[in-house]
C-alpha cells in the first residue's frame, strides 16, 4: 500500500512508539498526556494510512501485528534522531542525575570501573552507574530492547559481522568503539604439575580444563581454535566469572584461560602462573557497543569520553586525566 508521506501526521507516529513500547493503551495516553480516546483515535488513522491493524486486544493490552513489529524499530529510531535535533539539550556532568546502565563481565569490570567510579565521584556527582552482568557474546538484543546502555567486552562475532554490513547497503544500527587490547593465557597454580615447564598442546590438550562461560555452554573460542587444529580439552567445570575461576584453579589441578592483565586484580597473583597459550589465538579486543539511537545524545558522548579516559589510565598505571586538561 502507498503512504502518502507529505501527508501524515507525524503525532501518529508519536502514539503508535508509545503503545509499542507500553502494550497498554491506557498507560500510553498517560505518558503522552492524552485521553484513551484519542489514543484510539490515532491509532485507527495510521491503520487507514498503513492498511494493517497494527496491535490487537490481548488480555489486559494489546498485542502487535508483524507489520508492526516490523516498523517500530525504524520509527523509534526516526523520533529519537528527530528529538535529538531539534532540542538536543545540553548534558551537564556536573550536575546531571542520569543513570548508565552497563553490561559487561567482571575482568572487564575490574579494569574499568575503578577509574570510571573515580571520574564519576569528581566530576558528576549525581550521575548513577549500575553494572550488570553480561550473559552473552553477543549484546545486539540487550541493546535493541533497551535493557541496557552499552555493553563492553569481547565480541569478536559481533565486531565482524558489523564490519561486514558496513561495507555494504545493509547498514547496521550499532557503533562500536575500541577501549583496550589485550591477549588471553593459560592460567594454573603455582605448584601445578604443568608449571614448572613450557606448555606443550599435547599436555594443554591432556588437562582437564575450567571453562568461564558467560552462557553456560561447555564450549568456548579456544575449543574453536583447538578444533581447527584437530584438537579438543576436556572441560570439567564451567563458571560466570573470571574472578571465581582464579579461586577454583588456584586451589585445584584444573587449567583455565582469562585475560593476561586481568591476573593482577584478582588478589591472588602471587598463588597463580601464567603460560602463553600453545596456539595462535587472536588478541583480545575490549570494544563498547552501543546503538545507533544513542549516538547524537549528549549523555551518551560523555559516557563514551569517559570510558576512553578510564581504559588507557588503567593500562598506564595512572588516575583518569581531567576531560579537559589546562
Amino acid at each position: 500500500m502507498d503512504v502518502n508521506f507529505r501527508t501524515l501526521d507525524l503525532n501518529l507516529l508519536r502514539v503508535f512508539d508509545e503503545v509499542m513500547a507500553e502494550r497498554n493503551l491506557t498507560r500510553a495516553a498517560r505518558n503522552l498526556a492524552i485521553t484513551q480516546p484519542a489514543v484510539s483515535n490515532a491509532l485507527r488513522r495510521l491503520r487507514d494510512v498503513l492498511g494493517d491493524e497494527l496491535v490487537r486486544r490481548s488480555g489486559a493490552g494489546v498485542e502487535p501485528t508483524p507489520r508492526a513489529l516490523a516498523l517500530w524499530p525504524a520509527v523509534r529510531d526516526a523520533l529519537r534522531q528527530l528529538q535529538h535535533t531539534l532540542a538536543p539539550g545540553e548534558f551537564d556532568a556536573g550536575v546531571a542525575d542520569t543513570t548508565f546502565l552497563l553490561a559487561m563481565a567482571d575482568a572487564t569490570a575490574a579494569e574499568l570501573m575503578p577509574g570510571l567510579v573515580e571520574i564519576v565521584e569528581s566530576e558528576a556527582r549525581a550521575v548513577s552507574l549500575r553494572v550488570l552482568p553480561l550473559t552473552t557474546r553477543d549484546p545486539r538484543r540487550m541493546l535493541e530492547n533497551e535493557e541496557v546502555d552499552m555493553a563492553i567486552g569481547y565480541f569478536p562475532a559481533v565486531i565482524a559481522s558489523l564490519a561486514a554490513k558496513g561495507q555494504s547497503e545493509v547498514g547496521t544500527p550499532f557503533e562500536t568503539m575500541r577501549l583496550y587490547v589485550g591477549e588471553y593465557v593459560c592460567v594454573m597454580r603455582r605448584d601445578h604439575p604443568l608449571a614448572s615447564a613450557p606448555l606443550t598442546l599435547d599436555a594443554y590438550c591432556e588437562a582437564r580444563h575450567l571453562l568461564v562461560s558467560f552462557s553456560g555452554r561447555p564450549y568456548g573460542f579456544i575449543d574453536q581454535t583447538l578444533g581447527a587444529l584437530g584438537r579438543e580439552r576436556r572441560i570439567v567445570v564451567t563458571v560466570n566469572q573470571f574472578f571465581t575461576a582464579g579461586r577454583v584453579v588456584a586451589n585445584s589441578d584444573l587449567l583455565t584461560v582469562m585475560p593476561r592483565h586481568f591476573v593482577r586484580v584478582t588478589g591472588i597473583q602471587d598463588q597463580l602462573v601464567l603460560r602463553d597459550l600453545p596456539f595462535e589465538q587472536p588478541p583480545v579486543h575490549v570494544d563498547a557497543l552501543w546503538h545507533r539511537r544513542a549516538l547524537h545524545a549528549q549523555a551518551h558522548e560523555w559516557l563514551r569520553r569517559a570510558l576512553l579516559r578510564s581504559a588507557a589510565a588503567a593500562f598506564a598505571g595512572t588516575a583518569p586525566p581531567p576531560e579537559n586538561p589546562d
